[in-house]
C-alpha cells in the first residue's frame, strides 16, 4: 500500500503517535472498506493534485503546498531526507538522537519553547524518525501558519548543541531502548530478525539505533550530522491545509531564502547480496505464545525498471490479507482454525530494497511448523491457480478505496507526499495508482507470486515461549 502510517520512534509524546507493532512489520494497516461503485468512480476522476503548487529555492529547498479549504486548519511537514538507512556501523541512532536534540535551544528560542507556543495557539507538534526521513510537524490554525515557519527556520539553522542537554537526551533514549525493545524479548527477536534478513544494507540497523552505539553516541557526532544532513538543499517542506500558495511562499521566503545551502556529501551505500539460500532464525524468550515471522525479498518500485511487479504485488497483499474476506483470515483463522492472528504486509515505495512480510500466531496446539506449511499452501495457490476476476475484482476495489479514503486526512496527504520525496519519487504515482491498480490482471499476480516467493528469498524467524525450549 501507498505510505500510511508512521513507522517509527517518535519526539517525546508516544501517545500522540502510532506504533505499528511487530506483527504488522512495523507498519499499521489500514482496514479494507468497500465503497460503491458510484462513489469510487466520483472520487477516482477528481484530479488529487488539482489545489497543488511547487517551487524550489534558490538555497534548495523544496516547498510543496496542496490547498484544502474544506477546514481553517493546516498542517506542515518539514522534512529532511536522512534516517536510519544513512547511518553505518558505530553511530546508529543518530538521526533519531538528533530528532530530540531539535527540541532544545536555538540561537532565538528556549528548549521547549516552540511546543509551547503552538500549544497556547491551539495546534499540537511533534517529529519522528524512519529508515530514509526525519520529519517535523504541526498542526494548527491556518492563520498560525507563520509561527510555526519561523521556529522551524530557526531550528535549521541555528540549532545549540549543549552538553548537559545532550546527555539529558541520551539518558531518554538509552531508556526509551530499555522499554520498547530490550526489556520486550519479542522486540529483541523482531530486532535480530531484520538484522538477519539484511547482512550488509543499513536497512539492518534499528531506527533507535543498536545499544552499544546509542551508550557511546558523543556529541560532535549529532553536531556533524546535524551539519551534513539538515540542509535546506536536502529537505521538503509540505504543507497541506487551508492556504493559499502565494502566502505561504511569502513566509518561506521570508525565513529560510537567508539559510544557505552547502554541498551534500554523497551517500554510501552497501547493496544487499543476493540471498540465494533459506534463512532461518530460531529464538526462545519470555512470552507465552510463539510466533512466526516471514519475509520474503521483494523489489520496491525504485528497483524496477517496469513497475507492474510492485502494484501486482500490492493486489496480492489485499488478497491475503485484505479483510475478513481475504484469503488468510478466510481459510487460516476461520476455516482451518490453524491462526489466531495472521497478516501480511508489502510496501511497493521503499527508497531501497523492499519486503513482503507475513507475521502469524498459530492456534493452541498448532506447531509453527504446521502454521508455515498451511501459509506456503496458500501461496502455492496463488502460483498454481489463477485468482477469480470476481476475487480480483473485489480486492482491487479494496486497494484503491483504501486510498481513496485517506484524501479525507490532510496529515496522511502531506505523509504520502513526503514519503515518495524522501524515495525520490514523482508525487504523480498518487494520481497513477488508482489506474495501475486497475490495470493488474491474474497473470500478473500467478508470475509475482512465482518470482519472488521462493525459499531463497526467504527469512523464516520462529520465537518460541521458554517453557518450550528443549
Amino acid at each position: 500500500m501507498l505510505p500510511e502510517s508512521i513507522p517509527v520512534c517518535a519526539h517525546s509524546f508516544p501517545n500522540q503517535l502510532i506504533y505499528a507493532t511487530l506483527f504488522s512489520i512495523h507498519r499499521v494497516k489500514m482496514k479494507f472498506r468497500i465503497i460503491t461503485g458510484v462513489f469510487l468512480c466520483l472520487s477516482v476522476l477528481l484530479p488529487l493534485f488539482a489545489g497543488t503548487f511547487e517551487k524550489v529555492y534558490d538555497n534548495g529547498l523544496k516547498l510543496i503546498v496542496l490547498q484544502d479549504h474544506r477546514s481553517p486548519v493546516v498542517v506542515s511537514q518539514l522534512w529532511y531526507h536522512v534516517g536510519s538507512s544513512y547511518e553505518h556501523e558505530g553511530i546508529t541512532g543518530v538521526s533519531h538522537a538528533l530528532e530530540h536534540l531539535m527540541f532544545k535551544r536555538t540561537e532565538n528560542a528556549a528548549a521547549g519553547e516552540f511546543s509551547r507556543l503552538v500549544a497556547e495557539n491551539g495546534g499540537s507538534d511533534n517529529a519522528f524518525t524512519g529508515k530514509h526521513y526525519t520529519v517535523y510537524f504541526q498542526r494548527i490554525a491556518s492563520n498560525r501558519l507563520e509561527l510555526c515557519l519561523r521556529f522551524e527556520a530557526d531550528r535549521m539553522n541555528g540549532l545549540i548543541f549543549e552538553a548537559d542537554e545532550f546527555k539529558r537526551e541520551m539518558d531518554v533514549i538509552r531508556e526509551e531502548r530499555s522499554l520498547r525493545v530490550d526489556n520486550n524479548p519479542l522486540s529483541r527477536f523482531y530486532e535480530r530478525f531484520i538484522a538477519t534478513v539484511y547482512t550488509r544494507s543499513p536497512l539492518r540497523h534499528p531506527v533507535i539505533g543498536w545499544p552499544e552505539d546509542i551508550q557511546q553516541l558523543e556529541l560532535h557526532e549529532a553536531k556533524e550530522w546535524y551539519q551534513r544532513w539538515y540542509l535546506p538543499n536536502n529537505a521538503t517542506l509540505v504543507i497541506v491545509g487551508d492556504v493559499q500558495f502565494d502566502e505561504v511562499d511569502q513566509i518561506v521566503t521570508k525565513y529560510f531564502s537567508r539559510i544557505a545551502s552547502r554541498p551534500l556529501q554523497p551517500e554510501k551505500i552497501r547493496p544487499e547480496p543476493p540471498q540465494n539460500g533459506l534463512k532461518v532464525i530460531q529464538s526462545y524468550g519470555q512470552t507465552s505464545t510463539p510466533y512466526l515471522l516471514m519475509a520474503f525479498r521483494a523489489p520496491s518500485i525504485t528497483q524496477l525498471d517496469d513497475p507492474t511487479d510492485a502494484y501486482a504485488l500490492e493486489v496480492l497483499d489485499g488478497i491475503l490479507d485484505g479483510g475478513a474476506s481475504a484469503r488468510f483470515s478466510r481459510f487460516l483463522q476461520r476455516e482451518q482454525q490453524i491462526a489466531v492472528t495472521i497478516s501480511a504486509g508489502y510496501d511497493a515505495f521503499e527508497r531501497l530494497q523492499g519486503l513482503f512480510t507475513i507475521t502469524a500466531i498459530p492456534n493452541s496446539g498448532i506447531s509453527l511448523e504446521a502454521l508455515k506449511i498451511a501459509i506456503m499452501e496458500q501461496i502455492d495457490r496463488l502460483k498454481d491457480e489463477p485468482v477469480s476476476d470476481q476475487e480480483l475484482e473485489r480486492v482491487k476495489a479494496q486497494v484503491i478505496s483504501s486510498q481513496v479514503y485517506k484524501r479525507d486526512s490532510a496529515f496522511y496527504m502531506a505523509m504520502q507526499i513526503g514519503m515518495l520525496e524522501s524515495a525520490d519519487l514523482d508525487r504523480q504515482l498518487l494520481n497513477n495508482y488508482v489506474t495501475k491498480i486497475d490495470s493488474i490482471d491474474a497473470k500478473d499476480i500467478q508470475r509475482v507470486a512465482r518470482r519472488y516467493f521462493i525459499e531463497t528469498e526467504l527469512t523464516l524467524g520462529q520465537f518460541w515461549p521458554e517453557h518450550k525450549r528443549p
